[in-house]
C-alpha cells in the first residue's frame, strides 16, 4: 500500500492531537465517567490517630519561626502531635530558631551536611514516635483542621497513605506564572480528587501528605519522595487518598526562570522516580495504576514532542488553507508567551499569563526528560517559593 507524503503528514498531526487532546481532556473525561458510578463519601474528621508532623527544612530561617508557630496552633491535640524539624545542612540561624521552641515541645533532628529532602525524611523518620508521619515544608500554611481531616482517612484500615490539597496564592498579583500556577494547581487537583473516588491516587503533595509510619519505605535520597512513597504504598496492598479539605497554601514562584528550574527538577526525579517502580507500570498486574501513571505522568510529560509534531506536520501542510490557519494559531501562542516572557511583570498583562505558564511547563518537561536520559540526578534541594501570609480557603 502506497502512502503519499500528504497522508503520512495529515495522518502524523492527527495522532499528535489525539495524543494532547487525550491527556488533557480524554483522560479527566473518563474519569469523571467512572467517578460517577462510584459511590464516595468523605470521611469525618479525627483526632484518633497520634500524629508526627515532620518539616524538612534548608536554610529556611526566613520561614520556620512562621511555621512553628502555626504548626503549634493547629486543631490537634497537642498530647498527640509530634511535631519534629529535620534541618538539612542548614548554615543560617534555622537550628537556633528551632531550638528556641523547645519549651512548646518541637524536636529537632540536626542532619550536619546537606543530603536531600529524601534523605532528611529518611533520618527524622527514625525519630517519629506518630503512628501517621505528616510530611511538610517550612514554606506551606495549613488549613488549622487539615490534620483532622487527614487522619480521618486512616479510620480505613487499607488506607496507607492520604494527600492534602495544594493551592497557590500569589500575594503581588504581579507573578508572571501565578495565573497558570492557581489554574493548573486547580486542574491537578480535581484529577487527583477523581482518581481518590474511584479508587486510588498514584502520587502526593510534597508539602501535605500523611503515611502510615508502618508503611512507610526508606527512598534513595536522589527519589522524589512524594510521588514515589506512595507507590511503595500501593505496592505493599494499601491504598492512597486525596483528602480535598486538607488544604496547604503555598506563594507561586516570583519569576519564569524560577518556575522552570523547579519543573525541570519535579519532572526529572519523579521519572527517575517511577524508573524504580518500573512494576507498576505493568497493565497486567497493576491495570489501574498503570493507566494513571501513563496518563496523568508519561503522557503528560511526553506532550511537547506532540505540540512539536503538530507544528512541524502543519507548516509541512500550510499550503492547505485549514493547516494554515493552524500553524498561524500557534505561531501567535508562542509569540505571546515570548512576549510575556520579555515584558516586566508589572506590564504583563494578565491574558498573556496562561500561553507564557503551558510553555514553562511543556518546555520544562522536555528538559527534564532530556536529564533524565542523560542519567542527571538532583539530591539537594533550594525551595524556589517564599512564604507569605494568606488564608487558606
Amino acid at each position: 500500500m502506497h502512502f503519499s507524503p500528504l497522508s503520512v503528514l495529515t495522518v502524523s498531526f492527527w495522532l499528535c492531537v489525539a495524543f494532547i487532546a487525550y491527556t488533557y481532556a480524554g483522560y479527566p473525561l473518563l474519569l469523571w465517567i467512572i467517578a460517577k458510578v462510584r459511590r464516595h463519601s468523605l470521611p469525618s474528621p479525627s483526632t484518633a490517630p497520634t500524629i508526627t508532623l515532620l518539616i524538612c527544612a534548608h536554610n529556611e530561617a526566613k520561614n520556620i519561626r512562621r511555621k512553628l508557630s502555626e504548626s503549634l496552633a493547629l486543631n490537634y491535640p497537642p498530647r498527640k502531635l509530634q511535631i519534629l524539624v529535620a534541618s538539612d545542612g542548614s548554615s543560617d540561624e534555622t537550628v537556633e530558631i528551632v531550638r528556641s521552641f523547645s519549651n512548646s515541645g518541637v524536636q529537632l533532628v540536626v542532619i550536619p551536611r546537606q543530603g536531600g529532602k529524601t534523605n532528611a525524611q529518611n533520618i527524622a523518620v527514625q525519630q517519629a514516635t506518630g503512628e501517621i508521619i505528616v510530611f511538610s515544608d517550612a514554606t506551606t500554611q495549613y488549613h488549622p483542621d487539615a490534620l483532622q481531616y487527614l487522619a480521618g482517612n486512616f479510620a480505613a484500615p487499607l488506607v496507607g497513605a492520604v494527600s492534602g490539597r495544594y493551592c497557590y496564592f500569589d500575594p503581588e498579583t504581579t507573578s508572571p506564572t501565578g495565573a497558570g500556577a492557581q489554574a493548573y494547581a486547580g486542574y491537578d487537583n480535581r484529577i487527583r480528587q477523581m482518581q481518590s473516588q474511584i479508587d486510588s491516587i498514584t502520587g502526593c503533595c510534597g508539602c501535605i501528605y500523611a503515611v502510615r509510619r508502618s508503611l512507610y519505605t526508606p527512598l534513595a535520597s536522589n527519589i522524589i519522595s512524594d510521588l514515589v512513597e506512595p507507590l511503595h504504598v500501593l505496592l505493599k496492598g494499601a491504598k492512597v487518598k486525596l483528602e480535598p479539605r486538607a488544604i496547604a497554601s503555598e506563594s507561586s514562584t516570583t519569576t519564569s526562570r524560577k518556575e522552570f528550574s523547579m519543573r525541570v527538577r519535579v519532572i526529572a526525579r519523579a521519572l527517575h522516580g517511577i524508573s524504580s517502580v518500573r512494576t507498576l507500570l505493568n497493565p497486567w498486574k497493576h491495570p489501574w495504576i498503570a493507566l494513571q501513571i501513563f496518563s496523568h505522568k508519561l503522557l503528560r510529560y511526553s506532550v511537547p514532542f506532540f505540540l512539536a509534531g503538530i507544528f512541524l506536520s502543519s507548516l509541512m501542510l500550510v499550503q492547505l488553507p485549514f493547516y494554515r490557519g493552524l500553524f498561524v494559531a500557534q505561531c501567535l501562542l508562542y509569540g505571546a508567551a515570548l512576549l510575556a516572557a520579555i515584558l516586566p511583570s508589572n506590564r504583563l498583562v494578565k491574558t498573556l499569563r496562561l500561553p507564557l505558564y503551558f510553555c514553562i511547563l511543556n518546555a520544562a518537561a522536555l528538559a527534564g526528560m532530556l536529564q533524565f536520559i542523560r542519567g542527571q540526578r538532583y539530591v539537594s534541594w533550594k525551595p524556589e517559593r517564599e512564604a507569605s501570609h494568606a488564608h487558606s480557603s
